[in-house]
């Protein structure tokens, strides 16, 4: 295991608080983060988590995610551990924090479709195209697993015009969805009211037994995390396609 050090104490604070400084280099980092009971993977992620919890959201934790990339942690964990977090601590928190790490993971592709360009903009995966559904959508769309714990979150990707059918979420008690943009531009509609416009980091809450459709714009890829809520008795109904004329109206 590669020994962390630790010197910005000393230079920072070494003259007006040497023994803060001390505490800092040669204790926290000397000593408790070379600790062989826990790895250092592990303890970036502890690390992480905690400053997360208590909104630190400054240089410090730049370099704790920085050290999380270093020490093993992927691109597909931290999303994972950011998204996990966010449940505990609140979405506002794992915002700020993922916009930190999507510059620290800057994994880009070598960006030769449209496809891959997008990519290239959406902190997480595209995933696989959405064959098991495609009947059930107008155009192509992909899904992405992104936690099947506690609950199933999955990113959901549609390209330009793509868009789901009607569709009902049936529930006794419970049971809906929660959409999260983190990408693109789309649609949110509920039967008999007037589409409602998506970009990133806009939430909608479907009740459950709700008629509705979600998609991308004419001009625009789009993505959502699909959050669905735990119910009694829960199915889904696929109705009939969005009406093109309907469709096309929206901006």
């Amino acid at each position: 295991m590669k020994k962390i050090t630790q010197d910005a104490g000393k230079k920072q604070l070494g003259k007006f608080a040497p023994y803060f400084a001390h505490f800092n280099d040669d204790v926290l980092f000397g000593e408790n983060w070379n600790n062989p009971d826990i790895n250092t993977k592990t303890r970036c992620i502890i690390t992480i988590v905690a400053l997360m919890s208590s909104g630190i959201t400054d240089t410090s934790l730049v370099y704790h995610l920085q050290n999380a990339k270093n020490n093993g942690v992927s691109q597909k964990e931290i999303a994972a551990i950011i998204t996990h977090c966010a449940f505990y601590v609140g979405w506002p928190k794992a915002w700020a924090v993922f916009r930190m790490a999507k510059d620290v993971w800057n994994e880009k592709l070598d960006a030769k479709t449209e496809k891959e360009m997008y990519q290239n903009t959406i902190f997480f995966p595209i995933g696989e195209k959405n064959d098991a559904f495609k009947d059930f959508f107008v155009g192509q769309s992909y899904l992405a697993p992104i936690s099947k714990e506690q609950m199933g979150i999955f990113n959901v990707t549609f390209e330009p015009k793509c868009r789901n059918n009607w569709h009902i979420h049936h529930a006794k008690s419970g049971g809906g969805q929660i959409l999260i943009c983190v990408g693109g531009r789309g649609y949110y509609q509920e039967f008999g009211k007037r589409a409602i416009e998506m970009r990133p980091g806009d939430i909608i809450n479907i009740p459950a037994n709700v008629k509705h459709w979600h998609g991308a714009a004419k001009d625009s890829w789009f993505s959502h995390l699909v959050i669905e809520v735990p119910g009694e008795k829960t199915s889904n109904e696929w109705l009939e396609k969005v009406d093109d004329k309907e469709y096309n109206k929206l901006k």
